[in-house]
């Protein structure tokens, strides 16, 4: 059963009181283009000036393969499960991750820094599945980056060489060595920009409609007529008063 407009409303008068129409919305921003474009020049520009006064930082990225060698003549079970392999790279990944590579870092370099802070700069995953780490590490100076990447990577496969049992012994050699970045990972002004530019765009539509919406003056004849229902039949002209008028009042 449809549904019918209210007794004795025609239904042209009803459909153009509750829809508008797409001249009308286009009418709407054009009217409020000022605070579109406001809102959006204030949102890039704040994105892009907080971005620039960040302090770039660079990554650099190694990639160690774990695998597992024999020893004592015992035939390589694990190596063979391809499965296997992949959890265990999974926990190496974690251990990557830990303090005691952090703290074996720090002694080899002789940084000043703390384990915590370095492991916060760490980013560690393992490549799906593969029996591949990468291990990356940021910092404002690009060349710090990669010595202490390439380091993470000595001190993971020497710890893991000495704590893994000869007979199935598990073995994580770098196959890929930290290179010098040449460009930031972050921040990135084109970037947040951009974001910001698209958000300010909604925002200040959205603001517009609101002002539209509450504003409820008539701007000209059809306007007036659309929402009174009443046809004008004349106009009267505002006219400013003159100096003389003006003075005559004050009086």
């Amino acid at each position: 059963m449809s549904a019918e407009p209210f007794a004795g409303v025609p239904t042209d008068s009803f459909e153009e009181e509750n829809f508008l129409q797409i001249g009308d919305l286009l009418r709407i921003v054009w009217r409020r283009s000022w605070v579109i474009a406001l809102v959006a020049v204030v949102l890039t520009g704040g994105a892009v000036g907080l971005s620039l006064l960040q302090t770039p930082q660079y990554q650099a990225s190694i990639k160690v393969l774990i695998g597992q060698s024999q020893g004592g003549g015992a035939s390589n079970n694990l190596g063979q499960d391809i499965q296997g392999l992949q959890m265990l790279t999974q926990t190496m990944a974690e251990v990557v991750h830990t303090r005691s590579v952090a703290e074996a870092v720090i002694q080899e370099l002789n940084l000043d820094t703390d384990p915590e802070s370095l492991l916060n700069n760490m980013n560690v995953q393992q490549t799906a599945e593969t029996q591949i780490i990468e291990v990356s590490y940021e910092d404002p100076s690009p060349e710090n980056a990669q010595r202490i990447a390439s380091a993470i990577g000595r001190v993971f496969s020497n710890q893991v060489s000495e704590f893994s049992p000869s007979a199935n012994a598990v073995s994580a050699t770098v196959v890929e060595s930290a290179a010098i970045p040449d460009s930031p990972v972050s921040p990135r002004p084109l970037r947040n920009g951009i974001l910001a530019l698209m958000v300010g765009i909604v925002l200040g539509l959205t603001l517009a409609f609101v002002l539209e919406y509450r504003d409820d003056s008539w701007r000209s004849p059809e306007e007036a007529e659309q929402v009174s229902g009443v046809p004008t039949f004349g106009l009267i002209r505002e006219f400013a008063p003159t100096k003389k008028e003006k003075e005559r009042v004050e009086r």
